[in-house]
């Protein structure tokens, strides 16, 4: 099923912004289109697992202000989806749709917003180092290994 990293990743954002709209935070802008879509998927999703661990995982990640889920959590999640998809084709072809309606309205990559000095991403950013090297979607100064031209000890210093 090609929409289940999708669909968790919706489910998980639901909860989010559940968290949030139960604190007051919420934005007073907010696109219905999306919002109703997403309740709708968090009901389709809650209906199908009910009490399963990793749907519990993900609220309580939510919940503790993760702004994602742990990668355990998300793969748990995925596997809980992916299996009740395989059982029921009508669940399977009801998550899709919904999956496919929520990025036509704009709730994959779009709508993604930062202020002050922060950072908005709208999809899925990979960011990898190897090799004692570093790497970040953004990073200030970093030195690896020992500076250029170290300062060599003086008489005095032994």
């Amino acid at each position: 099923m090609t929409g289940v990293e999708i669909a968790v990743g919706y489910v998980f954002a639901w909860l989010v912004a559940k968290g949030r709209r139960v604190a007051g935070r919420a934005d007073a802008e907010v696109n219905r289109s999306l919002d109703a879509g997403m309740d709708h998927l968090h009901e389709l999703v809650s209906r199908k697992l009910g009490q399963d661990p990793a749907l519990e995982r993900a609220r309580e990640e939510a919940e503790a202000g993760q702004p994602e889920p742990s990668e355990r959590t998300r793969r748990r999640l995925a596997d809980s989806l992916e299996d009740a998809a395989e059982r029921d084709t009508a669940f399977a072809e009801a998550l899709e749709k919904l999956v496919q309606e929520l990025q036509a309205s704009g709730g994959s990559g779009g709508g993604v917003s930062a202020s002050g000095d922060g950072q908005a991403v709208g999809g899925n950013v990979g960011i990898r180092a190897e090799g004692g090297s570093a790497a970040a979607l953004r990073m200030g100064n970093v030195t690896l290994g020992s500076a250029p031209n170290p300062q060599q000890p003086g008489p005095d210093q032994g």
